[in-house]
């Protein structure tokens, strides 16, 4: 048997996993791993701070179908600072490895420095998490974690290795080692054959799609069986993009806070609603007695554990989302055959009519800007190739009530988490993942400062994005200029660590910051001079290599569509009529 270290024989099971990129920060605790990448083809990208790596490999994750993100930081606060980015995975069901040096297991027991004990941080907001105590077992519990990691309801896994753990020689020979075999549950055929059944008894059915169809690579499989019984889509924040926004079945979104105007109509004149890998999110639905009024539902999902876990379904059904769809598509094709598989005709043309009719107003010339013209910039700008990365707050509602999706992995949204500061590593992450892709973060001024220092990562490494930026900080600063300010608006912006309480306090000069990281930026004021500033940063970005900022200085205050229930979202914005 071949003889290697411990942190070798990882690395080389890290590669037979398929991993090309892992973001990390070195530390003493660590470094027997960071000696052995050294000798590996896996790209390593220093990052700044450790919950800014994870949020790294979640974006990597999210972008690419089939890779998974990788970790690394060494004992103590690096596995600590690992939580959130842990948390944000877990809860979205993105599969990241995060990987932890520990104290030599001699001294763990003697509060030697930075021994904490991290797996009992970390398994609250993981699949798996331990410390690895015995040298032979380490490319063992990497192995496991792969699985873990993707089977049934995917999701982070953490392992912590103590540092003569680390050094420690073993036995292995990586040509008769191979990655574990990973199963998804199908669904009983009897099961699927009730779908058919109850989608038959219904006048008014949709299907909603969550996440779990894009994790499973099933967005064909879910057009087919839509195509096939002509019902139309509602795809949830989580599974948007798993069927395009101008397909004719796809009939909006529901939801209390990023639902469209059509959707929520759709949705509340619908008699059964397919659920097929979402979760019933409490921004979705809002209140249950009115989500529920009126119609059944059937769940259909990788985890048993969700069946339920929001409200009981009329029928659940415990299967992967895509051999769920593959069931249902060939007993539809079978029924169809057999012509006994029911279209409505009429009832999916009425819902791709409301969706139609019942537009949001976005072309809005106002000065200060409202965000509505900055999402409609971005939406003429940006082609259905783009892809898109926001996280959470008011630009996030806007995003997902006013953008544009079109394709699966092309809007990679933090959905339950929503951890502050998380667009701009994510967006790197993205990009290290589909570098032919356009990648487009859109960012609020509060969100963006808690991470802002990943920005000096990206210009570092090379690694271009563009950043849409709504500030809505600023404005408090025209009140003062109103009490008395002898100064031109744009030069007092200018100055460095503005503070004014009106605002928030923010006072983040984000030009200067961001051009002190190395990277692009430019500030815009009129929203007629918004698609020039989007198109400069697209081709310095691309030109240079670098993430651009275009900052877009808001109103102070914007209403969004928003309410407790679904039938109760108070609109703001004008109503576009079409013809």
């Amino acid at each position: 048997m071949a003889k290697m270290t411990a942190m070798d024989a990882l690395v080389r099971v890290l590669e037979s996993e398929g991993v090309e990129v892992c973001f990390g920060v070195p530390g003493a605790a660590i470094l027997p791993l960071y000696d052995s990448l050294r000798k590996s083809k896996i790209r390593h990208i220093l990052c700044r701070h450790e919950e800014g790596a994870t949020h790294m490999a979640e974006g990597y994750t999210r972008a690419k179908a089939g890779k998974i993100g990788v970790v690394i930081g060494t004992s103590g606060p690096a596995g600590t600072n690992m939580v959130t980015g842990m948390y944000s995975a877990v809860a979205d069901s993105i599969p990241i490895l995060c990987l932890t040096g520990q104290g030599p297991r001699p001294q763990l027991h003697k509060e030697f420095f930075q021994a904490v004990d991290t797996p009992a941080t970390t398994r609250p907001v993981s699949k798996w998490s331990e410390t690895i105590l015995e040298p032979a077992m380490v490319p063992w519990a990497v192995r496991k974690a792969f699985k873990i990691m993707r089977e049934g309801r995917p999701g982070p896994v953490h392992l912590d290795f103590p540092l003569d753990i680390q050094a420690a020689e073993i036995d292995y020979d990586p040509e008769l080692d191979s990655p574990l075999e990973v199963t998804a549950p199908k669904p009983p055929q009897a099961a699927i054959e009730r779908v058919l059944d109850m989608l038959a008894a219904a006048e008014r059915p949709l299907i909603l799609a969550g996440g779990g169809v894009i994790t499973a690579e099933a967005s064909g499989e879910l057009i087919a069986f839509a195509e096939l019984t002509n019902t139309p889509v509602m795809p949830t924040l989580m599974g948007w993009g798993s069927i395009p926004d101008d397909h004719p079945l796809n009939v909006g979104r529901v939801g209390c806070q990023t639902g469209t105007r059509g959707g929520n109509q759709n949705f509340l004149d619908s008699d059964l609603v397919i659920g097929i890998g979402n979760r019933w999110a409490s921004r979705h639905t809002g209140g249950l007695d009115t989500y529920r009024k009126g119609r059944k539902f059937i769940h259909i999902n990788i985890d048993p554990t969700q069946l339920g876990r929001v409200f009981g379904p009329d029928l659940g059904i415990v299967s992967d989302a895509r051999e769920a769809l593959k069931a249902l598509v060939e007993t539809a094709r079978r029924r169809a055959k057999e012509g006994r598989l029911a279209r409505r005709n009429e009832w999916a043309s009425r819902c791709a009519e409301r969706n139609r009719v019942l537009q949001r107003r976005l072309d809005f010339p106002n000065q200060p800007i409202k965000p509505q013209r900055v999402f409609h910039e971005i939406n003429k700008a940006f082609g259905p190739e783009t892809v898109f990365v926001t996280c959470i707050g008011l630009y996030q509602i806007a995003s997902g009530q006013y953008q544009k999706v079109y394709r699966p992995r092309h809007y990679i949204v933090c959905g339950q988490a929503g951890p502050l500061g998380w667009e701009v590593p994510a967006s790197l992450g993205v990009k290290l993942a589909q570098p032919d892709k356009e990648v487009v973060a859109i960012s609020g001024d509060y969100s963006i400062q808690f991470l802002f220092e990943e920005l000096a990562v990206a210009a570092q490494c090379k690694v271009p994005f563009v950043v849409v930026l709504l500030n809505n900080a600023y404005l408090g600063l025209i009140r003062q200029a109103e009490k008395g300010f002898d100064m031109d608006f744009e030069v007092q912006l200018a100055f460095e660590n503005v503070n004014c309480p009106e605002n928030g306090g923010y006072g983040v000069d984000f030009e200067r910051g961001v051009k002190a990281f190395g990277c692009l930026a430019t500030r815009v004021f009129d929203p007629a001079k918004i698609a020039d500033a989007i198109a400069w940063a697209r081709k310095e970005s691309k030109a240079k290599s670098l993430p651009a900022v275009v900052e877009v200085i808001t109103e102070r205050k914007t209403d969004m569509a928003m309410g407790p229930n679904v039938d109760q979202i108070k609109e703001f914005e004008e109503t576009i009529e079409l013809a």
